[in-house]
């Protein structure tokens, strides 16, 4: 339900200025120029020829409504006339083409099966279908001394063929398109709420049937929380209400008895609400996907290639909210075509003022690709040491000893260098062991042997390098050298065979009467010969 309530904040949003009607009658001189190369009143193209007139119509503006008519002569009253009939005529079952499916080509469509100058845009009102054409005429420009030039903008209007079968019905339907009660935005407030009621309705009616199929499936399979079908309705199913709901607007409102001011407005937007139902479903399909194979490859131990799932997760999911994004601001009449092209244009600048962020996502391929660490593992990067905890798309993040969080930009980190302890396969174990002076040399030779025994009865010692070598005589102690490997992967094992290792060293010495030696000093005073006889 909070998705309908932003759906339906986001739908008063547009409503509080339905449409922004470019065309006006007066251009000013200092506009002269513009004006010469784009028509004042919207007519380049069908869908902005439409949606023009439609914005007319909302204002109740008849006059500049006219102008969306190829009317002989240019005949403001005929056209006002005509605009007053046309849209009764779509208010009592005409029908208009959504805005999304009109064409933005000053050409047209071309493949209709109509003649190039025609376009078909609605349907009017009566026993008989009559087409809405438009049709695309040249305008005549007027040089300085109101000479006409013979060159002008090319327009798209209200065809002869459709002005003639609203001739013939003008005054009937100049009776029937009076309207009564309150009006919001150029349309009864009724029919506003007729269609955002149908909004409502069908959408949670969607949602319910939704919930009732999630249900009735957790109901049937053993686990829910593996299962691979729920996992999927579980994701798909709340954004698919939402887009069936849209559908199902789409097909009754474009032939709702309604006035055609909202109803146009509720297409228009309603593909809105379609393209976010989409970029939803697709959000949560890619989370489905990703986290069942994530868990997959948790489970075996694969944590660098779970780490690129998660990378590819936020890569894809950015695509498919810029989709969505230009999808909507299309729906919306912004041109995104010259939006694209100044991206070009912009490129090496914006290459330029995010040369950091380039390099951190360039170092983020990097990590993943040449799999250095992986999530969960313990390592030494620089002077940070810690386990991996998340390798993002711009960052790479540490929980050290101190358990505090390190964020290493990727950049950084793909170029410093990097220690991984958790890719051991052994463990050095290289003790030195100091025994007493005092002892006799045979004793020495036992104490060795004593540590070689333990080192080779031990099943978790390497044979080869395995060895313990009387290495110095240090100053407080006769030392031996250990220099072994202890073949486990874990750290925490590790450290429990290290130990019973020096335990048994340390028993086996003790049988043999030989001790472990600590820092001591002998002090030996001389007295000389005077001193003595003294």
């Amino acid at each position: 339900m909070r998705c309908f309530a932003a759906i339906l904040l986001l739908l008063g949003i547009l409503l509080s200025s339905p449409y922004e009607v470019r065309a006006q009658l007066p251009v000013p001189e200092q506009e002269e120029t513009a004006a010469a190369a784009m028509d004042p009143f919207g007519r380049e193209t069908p869908r902005s020829a439409v949606t023009a007139l439609i914005g007319a119509l909302a204002e109740q503006n008849y006059d500049l409504a006219g102008n969306y008519f190829a009317v002989e002569g240019e005949d403001p009253l005929g056209g006002a006339r005509l605009a007053r009939a046309f849209q009764a005529s779509l208010d009592t079952g005409g029908e208009l083409v959504p805005f999304a499916e009109l064409s933005n080509d000053a050409d047209g469509t071309l493949q209709d099966g109509l003649a190039p100058d025609l376009e078909r845009v609605g349907t009017l009102a009566g026993p008989n279908e009559v087409p809405i054409l438009l049709s695309r005429t040249q305008q005549v420009a007027e040089s300085g001394e109101g000479v006409a030039s013979g060159s002008g903008q090319a327009t798209w209007r209200v065809s002869e063929q459709t002005i003639a079968a609203l001739e013939e019905r003008a005054d009937q339907l100049a009776q029937a398109g009076a309207v009564d009660g309150l009006v919001f935005a150029g349309a009864p407030l009724g029919d506003w709420a007729l269609l955002l009621v149908l909004l409502a309705v069908a959408f949670l009616f969607y949602w319910l049937l939704c919930a009732a199929i999630l249900w009735a499936v957790r109901r049937i399979v053993a686990d829910p929380d593996v299962s691979g079908i729920y996992r999927f309705l579980h994701a798909a199913l709340p954004p698919f209400a939402l887009l069936l709901a849209a559908i199902t607007f789409r097909i009754w409102g474009s032939e709702a008895p309604v006035a055609i001011v909202a109803r146009q407005f509720m297409l228009r937007y309603i593909g809105i609400v379609a393209w976010l139902a989409l970029a939803w479903f697709a959000i949560r399909l890619v989370d489905a996907v990703a986290g069942k194979l994530t868990s997959r490859l948790n489970a075996r131990e694969r944590r660098q290639a779970s780490s690129a799932v998660v990378l590819a997760r936020r890569a894809v999911k950015l695509l498919i909210a810029a989709i969505a994004g230009v999808a909507i601001l299309d729906t919306l009449g912004i041109d995104i075509t010259t939006g694209l092209a100044a991206l070009g244009i912009g490129g090496l600048a914006l290459a330029l003022g995010a040369q950091k962020t380039i390099e951190n996502l360039v170092g983020s391929v990097m990590v993943v690709a040449d799999r250095p660490i992986q999530v969960g593992d313990f390592c030494r990067v620089g002077d940070v040491l810690g386990t991996v905890e998340d390798i993002g798309m711009r960052s790479t993040r540490i929980r050290t000893l101190d358990r505090t969080i390190v964020t290493i930009p990727n950049g950084d980190f793909s170029s410093r260098q990097i220690e991984n302890y958790s890719k051991r396969d052994r463990f050095l174990f290289n003790p030195v062991i100091g025994l007493e002076y005092g002892i006799s040399a045979a004793q020495l030779r036992q104490g060795v042997a004593i540590i070689e025994k333990v080192l080779t009865d031990h099943p978790l010692i390497a044979e080869d390098p395995r060895r313990a070598k009387l290495a110095a005589f240090g100053a407080s102690s006769l030392d031996i050298e250990v220099f072994a490997y202890i073949e486990v992967p874990e750290y925490d094992e590790s450290l429990a065979i290290r130990q019973n290792l020096l335990m048994q060293i340390f028993e086996g010495l003790e049988k043999a009467g030989l001790a472990i030696a600590y820092p001591t000093q002998t002090l030996h005073i001389r007295r000389d010969a005077e001193t003595a006889s003294e």
